[in-house]
């Protein structure tokens, strides 16, 4: 029988187990095979990466808060962070939280009036948000392990070339939008 200190631990081990893990947006870049934007992230604590396929408009709202561009009218990631102002409330972070039939799912954290509120959003749009905010991103254990499995799959060697050509990008790799 465990003492309700070991549970604790056990408890503390758990969690941290299935915690969140803090990502920093490593850069955008295309990728070579499709053509198609990528935002990498990578945890700030380890190599691991966690490479995002958007779209085109979505890089490029990115693309802008990376490179501190003003546009002579707000673009619509800036009108959600305006009017979320004006509604009195902050993104404080955002979170990806699920991978399901290869499609990453995020969750944006609101506080508002005290409350903390969780909207669903397409990773892209909470990345930039998160810029807009500068708030922290994050991805869930269980989305780096079941991105690793997929990539790591029986599938094809390409994912697993993918995967290593990822994880050893330098910054002359990322080109201007190394962070």
């Amino acid at each position: 029988m465990k003492s309700a200190s070991e549970h604790k631990d056990s408890a503390a081990a758990a969690a941290a187990v299935m915690a969140d893990v803090e990502m920093q947006i490593r850069g955008l870049m295309i990728d070579p095979l499709t053509n198609m934007p990528i935002v990498v992230l990578k945890d700030v604590a380890s190599d691991t990466v966690l490479p995002i396929w958007v779209g085109i408009f979505e890089a490029n709202a990115i693309a802008l808060e990376l490179e501190k561009t003003a546009t002579p009218r707000p673009m619509t990631h800036d009108l959600m962070r305006n009017l979320t102002r004006a509604l009195n409330g902050v993104v404080r972070k955002v979170v990806v939280s699920e991978l399901r039939e290869d499609t990453f799912l995020a969750v944006i954290w609101m506080e508002q009036d005290g409350e903390m509120v969780a909207l669903d959003a397409r990773p892209s749009d909470a990345i930039a948000l998160a810029l807009r905010w500068d708030c922290p991103v994050y991805a869930s254990r269980a989305v780096l392990d079941n991105a690793k499995q997929v990539a790591e799959g029986p599938q094809n060697a390409s994912g697993e070339e993918m995967r290593r050509w990822l994880e050893n990008l330098g910054d002359d790799d990322m080109g201007r939008y190394k962070m």
